[in-house]
């Protein structure tokens, strides 16, 4: 309960530093020349962080463990289908050591693990969907192959005693079915068109 209200309290104090800079009038006039495709971008990138840094205290309101439906994956995967491909190299990358910087999980080496994982899988779909395979299909495979990876690198460092946890914390069924909800949403709502950068 405490940690809760922490994260409530810090919440509030950032709203209440960044207000005065929203409506500074030359903030207000940047805003006006920010692209809208850009803003999107932008608000996509700060609900990523926002979602990450406010996890545990969001897991701790609804009584579920959120890590469960693979938060990382997926902002990776709304930028994926709703960005470019730039921005999703860049919510890959920085979102696993943003956790560990402003929490200290997962783990260091587990932070590294989950970054090569959504790195693969943005660079797996990318190929994927220039080979024009069917969008569920990308985005299915691309999320197994790097599972793969994943759980590969992971299983070696547990061989060399580098880390200490169990291979599978997710349920296979949960993994599962998150899979399912991704390549269902991907197939509904992405479109390859040639303005996009796949």
């Amino acid at each position: 309960m405490k940690e809760n209200l922490a994260d409530n309290h810090s919440f509030f104090y950032i709203c209440a530093l960044i207000s005065p800079c929203i409506k500074h009038p030359s903030m207000k006039s940047l805003a006006l020349h920010i692209p809208l495709r850009w803003k999107s971008y932008l608000l996509l990138n700060i609900a990523g962080l926002a979602l990450i840094y406010f996890l545990p205290a969001l897991s701790h309101l609804l009584s579920f463990p959120l890590y469960l439906i693979e938060p990382m994956r997926l902002m990776v995967v709304l930028a994926l289908v709703h960005t470019n491909r730039p921005n999703a190299w860049f919510l890959a990358a920085t979102l696993p050591v943003f956790s560990f910087l402003v929490s200290g999980h997962p783990f260091f080496l587990k932070s590294l693990l989950i970054a090569i994982e959504l790195l693969s899988f943005v660079w797996f779909f990318s190929i994927f969907s220039k080979l024009r395979w069917n969008t569920f299909a990308s985005m299915l495979t691309a999320i197994l192959t790097s599972k793969l990876i994943y759980y590969g690198l992971k299983a070696l460092l547990i061989s060399l005693l580098l880390i200490r946890t169990e291979l599978v914390s997710t349920p296979w069924l949960i993994q599962a079915a998150v899979t399912l909800a991704f390549s269902l949403y991907a197939l509904m709502f992405f479109r390859n068109s040639a303005g996009r950068q796949i």
